[in-house]
């Protein structure tokens, strides 16, 4: 039954590796639509909880999230190959990419257009569920609201984190008073000790404090390397776009490639599904090969991974205490209105250009919505979508 449980994750997790395009927020949608409405792995509060948890982090939110949602299913090993499956597609394609160089321009491909249209049916989608779950009543409702003003015209990488603790806060203080009615649904409980746990989070501050001091004390390449990427996955709020300039600071200046390898890289990883950060697996490889690429790969999600995994045991308890609910009720409102706001900029201004856009959207969004198709089959048609409709 384990072997099954742990096949069933890999094929669910490589099938959403294979067709999550439109950055961490759209990943957070194809992840509700596969775990919570089809498969109901787990129900809408706890997913909205390990959203939250995931955006208070440092690192690849949506990979995360991939990541927590498989040890709730599988433990550590069913968390461990929920992120292969999800990651290890973009990192083939990206490494195959600088193995060959070819700087083409995929961009502005018509069916990477159309591939950007379904994100923003995925991530329409996912809103709407999560909004009449997380805010049925006005003050959440507002909380929302909040959010959303707040991180459409604040956008750094710490304003989100603002956001939530404020709501957290505003929660708290509003709905203190109030018992709530839990659903009877699957409560996800996280299969990880306490000990582990803090096993888990020494290692983490651990390597970033010793890696550069091992850094300056040696002259070994690798761990330079190992080093860099590390910090990046370390240190970054805000996902992927965020990680993208820092790692351009820390590898051309420093010689390690070229602005015109690093702006061509930066196009391929647009351009390929699942996490942004796998855009470090261009740079191994440009660097040391196919080697590189997967030394590189397993550096900057390392911390994120050891970060989940350490603080999932202690989230478990917080989010189950009757001090906390009301909190985290504040939290998963301000969640929605965080969303709407992703889903605005950069979704829908970089997707939806023109009347035939609207229309194709439009289209996938009743595929998905009215007519229940499968997430693949409404990629697959906006993919093509994209193509035709770049003829007009």
């Amino acid at each position: 039954m384990k072997l099954k449980t742990l096949l069933e994750i890999l094929v669910v997790s490589t099938r959403l590796g294979l067709t999550s395009f439109g950055g961490p927020i759209a990943h957070l949608g194809y992840f509700h639509e596969e775990y919570v409405r089809r498969r109901k792995w787990m129900d809408e509060k706890s997913y909205a909880d390990l959203v939250a948890l995931c955006q208070f982090l440092p690192g690849p939110a949506s990979s995360q999230v991939g990541i927590g949602i498989g040890v709730i299913r599988g433990g550590v090993l069913g968390g461990i190959i929920s992120f292969i499956g999800f990651t290890l597609p973009s990192v083939i394609a990206l490494i195959i990419f600088a193995s060959v160089l070819h700087t083409f321009n995929m961009e502005e491909a018509g069916w990477i257009n159309g591939l950007k249209i379904v994100a923003v049916v995925v991530v329409a989608h996912a809103i709407l569920g999560m909004a009449q779950k997380l805010t049925p009543d006005i003050k959440r409702k507002t909380i929302a609201l909040f959010a959303l003003v707040i991180t459409l015209l604040w956008q750094t990488a710490y304003s989100q984190i603002g956001v939530i603790l404020l709501a957290g806060v505003v929660g708290f203080v509003m709905y203190r008073e109030q018992t709530l009615k839990e659903e009877k649904s699957n409560v996800a409980r996280f299969p990880i000790s306490r000990r582990f746990g803090y096993i888990v989070l020494s290692l983490f501050f651990g390597l970033l404090i010793l890696l550069p001091i091992l850094s300056n004390l040696t002259s070994l390449d690798w761990i330079a390397l190992f080093d860099s990427f590390y910090r990046s996955g370390a240190l970054v709020f805000g996902g992927g776009h965020v990680v993208l300039p820092l790692l351009e600071q820390e590898f051309v200046p420093t010689g390690w490639l070229t602005e015109q390898e690093f702006l061509a890289g930066y196009g391929a990883a647009q351009a390929v599904p699942g996490p942004l950060f796998t855009f470090a697996a261009y740079i191994g490889t440009v660097i040391n090969g196919w080697q590189g690429g997967l030394f590189a790969t397993f550096a900057i999600f390392l911390p994120a991974f050891l970060l989940i995994l350490g603080t999932l045991p202690f989230w478990d308890s917080l989010r189950s205490n009757p001090k906390i609910k009301g909190a985290l009720m504040g939290v998963n409102a301000s969640v929605v209105g965080i969303l709407i706001s992703a889903f605005y900029q950069p979704i829908w201004i970089s997707s939806i250009f023109t009347a035939v856009d609207f229309a194709l959207a439009a289209i996938l969004f009743s595929m998905l919505v009215f007519w229940k198709l499968p997430p693949w089959v409404v990629v697959l048609a906006g993919a093509v979508g994209g193509i035709v409709i770049s003829y007009f």
